[in-house]
């Protein structure tokens, strides 16, 4: 009866443009047939809505909410005989009201996403003819809603199931394709997603995920002033510390493109990529792809800080930069401010998603507090690599030299660990070290009031300070004519004179360290 009646009753209401009626039919096929409780039933309504919908023909766009709802329900149907015929009636009210189905694009992607993990090897088969028909109709229309999309997407991308996972992966590789549809302004809200899935065990799967994110990075190249680099950096950060090598090769190789088309933009991230680039720099031969872009990312990050960063005024730093310590404070306790910054450093770095985004600045500034803990915790840190120690040193004397006001507030708390760095095992640490602490002792901006050595036992009268150059006439005659007979010495501050002395109190206590390296560190 379904068969052969009910398309030529439809077609007598469609030419007499008996709206109430058809939908009446409909009614009818789901609620007593295709919802029904008796199994054959259900399968008969299935067939009718598919017939129904052919005689409807164009019109059945008017009516596609009552078609397609019963037949998703079926979806779920225990009977998996009973989800192949749900797949193939669906099948056939979407090849014949192509680009009117677009409007129930996520239902119908919902449905659809759950039967791509269907045990029955039919019922998959069926939804994956639907899939590609629902593909080709995306592809050919200019209609499709991303907007409405993107969230179910989100959602669904989060999804362990490989099939699933394979299903999301094939159609972010179809909207990629389609020139009208521009994914790349929404990559913030599924890249977390994406880079999930390349963990995959299935290889397929892998390698689907990096063939779209291949796609993704060359349209980031080819239009960089669209994207939305600020809202992604956090995203990377934390999978370029992923213990999945193929995931932080590729974390990496995106912050490496990023830090070198975006540029200052990424500099509020500092810490948190040097967090991630850091440990990498000191990877063995078994992980050198992800060393060697590694290298270029923190390369290319200290390249962006530049000395305006450090021209910021008064007002400004207040806002950004921490109080100085009192000269109370950082007299009487210099290691236990520095012991407690550690502890305060460790936090930090267990926390890469703290930073704000660029968006919500006017200007980007420098994060130079959060760069520095982040050093002082790698240094720190006795289980890291010789090449990481080194980066760190390189690091805090790029900063001495770019930014030497600013860096001269964290001059009492680093100067500890830098002193304990003279005990490396590493020649080319202890002279990276001794670079830094040069560049600490005779920095111009060491030699304003206010910096002077923090260590109280330290601290001598007013003759022997080696503070500013107007105070040379203090020194002894002899001490002046030398620094007369050398016009090329460096006007020393507090802090060579502060070096020097915790030099010779560790040469004094540690025997060995004389022994080995004193001559070495003296030279």
């Amino acid at each position: 009866v379904l068969s052969s009646s009910l398309p030529r009753l439809v077609r007598e209401f469609v030419a007499q443009n008996n709206a109430s009626q058809i939908k009446h039919v409909i009614q009818i096929l789901s609620q007593e047939f295709a919802l029904s409780q008796h199994p054959h039933s259900r399968k008969g309504g299935l067939i009718g809505l598919a017939a129904c919908s052919i005689a409807l023909g164009k019109d059945s766009g008017l009516y596609l909410k009552e078609l397609i709802e019963p037949v998703l329900t079926c979806f779920n149907d225990a009977d998996s005989r009973l989800r192949y015929y749900a797949c193939e009636a669906l099948y056939n009210i979407v090849k014949v009201a192509r680009g009117s189905v677009l409007p129930h694009f996520n239902v119908l992607f919902d449905g659809l996403s759950k039967l791509a993990a269907d045990p029955d090897p039919n019922v998959k088969s069926g939804s994956e003819l639907l899939d590609r028909l629902l593909k080709d109709i995306v592809t050919e229309s200019n209609q499709f809603d991303l907007v409405g999309f993107i969230p179910l997407l989100r959602e669904r991308i989060y999804s362990n199931n490989q099939y699933a996972r394979q299903f999301i992966i094939s159609w972010i590789l179809v909207l990629e394709s389609v020139p009208d549809i521009n994914l790349l302004d929404y990559l913030p809200e599924i890249l977390d997603g994406l880079f999930q899935i390349l963990g995959d065990n299935s290889k397929e799967i892998r390698k689907m995920c990096e063939v779209a994110l291949g796609e993704f990075l060359k349209e980031i190249k080819k239009n960089p002033s669209s994207v939305k680099f600020a809202e992604m950096a956090n995203i990377l950060v934390i999978h370029c510390q992923a213990a999945d090598d193929l995931i932080q090769l590729t974390a990496m190789c995106w912050m490496r493109e990023f830090i070198q088309l975006a540029g200052r933009v990424m500099l509020p991230y500092s810490s948190g990529i040097l967090t991630a680039v850091l440990p990498c720099l000191s990877y063995d031969d078994r992980k050198k792809n992800i060393k060697e872009v590694a290298n270029v990312c923190n390369q290319s990050l200290m390249k962006l800080v530049i000395p305006e960063d450090d021209e910021m005024d008064e007002a400004k730093q207040s806002m950004t930069l921490p109080a100085e310590p009192t000269s109370e404070e950082s007299v009487s306790k210099p290691e236990t401010a520095s012991s407690g910054e550690s502890e305060l450093d460790i936090t930090a770095l267990n926390q890469p998603l703290s930073f704000p985004c660029s968006s919500e600045r006017i200007q980007v500034t420098l994060n130079l507090d959060g760069i520095v803990q982040v050093l002082d915790c790698h240094l720190h840190d006795t289980s890291i690599g010789m090449m990481t120690r080194i980066a760190v040193l390189k690091w805090l004397y790029h900063l001495y030299i770019k930014t030497p006001r600013k860096m001269f507030r964290h001059t009492d708390s680093l100067f500890p660990i830098l002193l304990r760095t003279l005990s490396d095992e590493s020649d080319e640490v202890i002279l990276k070290d001794l670079e830094v602490l040069a560049e600490i002792a005779s920095s111009p901006a060491g030699q304003t009031e206010g910096h002077g050595p923090s260590d109280g036992s330290d601290v001598r009268p007013g003759p022997v300070e080696l503070h500013i150059p107007a105070r040379a006439g203090q020194l002894s005659s002899s001490g002046m004519k030398a620094l007369e007979c050398s016009p090329s010495t460096p006007t020393m501050n507090s802090y060579f004179y502060k070096f020097m002395i915790n030099l010779l109190k560790r040469f004094s206590s540690e025997r060995k360290l004389l022994e080995t390296r004193g001559a070495f560190i003296i030279r």
